[in-house]
């Protein structure tokens, strides 16, 4: 059996491995000059290459069409993916949150990992193939027609026969790396319904309210990480998401891992016309998600007997980092110069809440130049969940972020790519007689 996988990153890499490692002759199609460009750069270049939690949690994680990834998690849990990468050299870790890193830090022993397993499996990957489309008969698929670079250099357009085909291509999210949409095309001339498509994991775009917005900006605080903060994200009466983690401010907005969770479940909601019904969607940054308001008013009272004759400014250090300070005393409309001990009641509850509740608008998604993954693509109603094959098209199979799958940030769509992967791999090769 010939099997050709479109495309070098995750779900490609596995997908090959798993169509050889069942017995089939398989070619990994790359149009790049070496496999896995996107893993490379995954997870600021360590690669988050999975996440260890149970299976309940893991699925929690999971934003789009959980229930269709149930049966490739169950083929390729999370825990497989783990015991491949190091059967095959490279060791792993498991860091907070229980994601797991190579121990060495570096992508690049995974995709060295990988590359093992394609070599030892027999997979001939061929570099500088560009796939054209896919060549389809009498309702089958029988080959791909690409372009790919002769032994002179030169571009040369032949046909690949093949009596599967997997499609791996990737979605949009980091372009530079070779993801461009071509799954979506090959899919839609097949006869596949594509859903829209938009940036997830991504950086937000936001601005503050006025009064507020006059005097300060997101970019006033450019490059200030918080730990341990608190969001809410609401439109309306309607709660969006709330997390706790990690955030960057940012010239234009917003970053970070809980921003970029957020990010995943507010594409519709930024819409023009759900902001023209529903009103703008609106974060609420909590500095102090451990206390209550009470307690931190507990606090300012005992405090402020101690630090009598300070500037609230000055005292504030003490509460968070320097240059939050204007921002929060902005909000609650109290004077940086005011003396602690003189503070009002309404001003210390003003000052408390604005701690506890400091609103930024988000006025959109920011490209996908600097998406992780993307939302939306081929429709799983139209896939096999077992085997990722097309209902539509014999032969033809998905894996992958072109499916209409994606999770939050901590190794969760990796591990959509290499169950999906695995799945299709198997799948094209159940039905050997074929």
């Amino acid at each position: 059996m010939r099997i050709i996988v479109i495309g070098g990153g995750a779900a490609g890499m596995m997908a090959a491995v798993a169509a050889a490692e069942a017995g089939a002759g398989v070619a990994l199609l790359e149009k790049n000059d070496r496999l896995g460009k996107k893993v490379y750069i995954t997870g600021k270049g360590r690669c988050n290459v999975t996440n260890a939690c149970e299976k309940e949690e893991f699925f929690a994680h999971i934003i789009r069409n959980p229930r269709f990834l149930y049966s490739a998690f169950d083929r390729f849990p999370n825990g497989d993916m783990m015991s491949f990468v190091e059967a095959h050299g490279t060791k792993l870790k498991t860091e907070r949150g229980q994601r797991v890193f190579p121990a060495s830090d570096h992508a690049s022993d995974i995709i060295k990992a990988l590359k093992k397993a394609l070599d030892e499996a027999g997979v001939k990957v061929i570099f500088s193939a560009q796939a054209e489309k896919l060549q389809i008969r009498n309702g089958a698929v029988t080959g791909v027609v690409c372009t790919f670079a002769d032994e002179e250099g030169k571009p040369k357009r032949k046909t690949l026969q093949a009596d599967r085909v997997i499609v791996a291509t990737g979605g949009l999210s980091y372009p530079g790396t070779g993801s461009t949409g071509d799954g979506y095309r090959f899919a839609e001339e097949a006869g596949h319904r594509v859903t829209d498509r938009m940036p997830s994991l991504v950086p937000l775009s936001a601005r503050f309210e006025k009064p507020l917005s006059d005097r300060f900006s997101p970019k006033s605080l450019m490059g200030l990480s918080l730990k341990n903060v608190g969001i809410l994200v609401e439109q309306g009466s309607k709660k969006i998401t709330e997390d706790f983690g990690e955030m960057l401010f940012t010239h234009f907005g917003l970053s970070g891992p809980v921003i970029l969770s957020a990010s995943a479940l507010l594409g519709t909601a930024l819409e023009e016309e759900n902001v023209k019904k529903k009103g703008p969607v609106r974060l609420h940054l909590d500095l102090k998600p451990a206390l209550s308001e009470e307690q931190l008013d507990a606090r300012f009272l005992r405090e402020a007997a101690e630090n009598k004759g300070k500037q609230l400014d000055t005292y504030l250090a003490g509460w968070m980092p320097k240059a939050l300070i204007p921002v929060i005393l902005g909000q609650a409309g109290v004077a940086p110069a005011q003396k602690v001990q003189t503070v009002s009641k309404a001003q210390r509850t003003d000052l408390i809440r604005a701690v506890k509740d400091l609103p930024v608008v988000i006025t959109g998604l920011r490209g996908f130049d600097e998406a992780v993954v993307t939302r939306g693509g081929v429709d799983v109603k139209e896939i096999d969940p077992k085997t990722m094959a097309s209902k539509k098209v014999s032969g033809l199979y998905f894996a992958g972020e072109v499916l209409d799958l994606d999770g939050t940030t901590g190794g969760f769509n990796l591990q959509i790519a290499w169950s999906t992967g695995y799945a299709a791999g198997k799948g094209a090769t159940d039905n050997k007689e074929d």
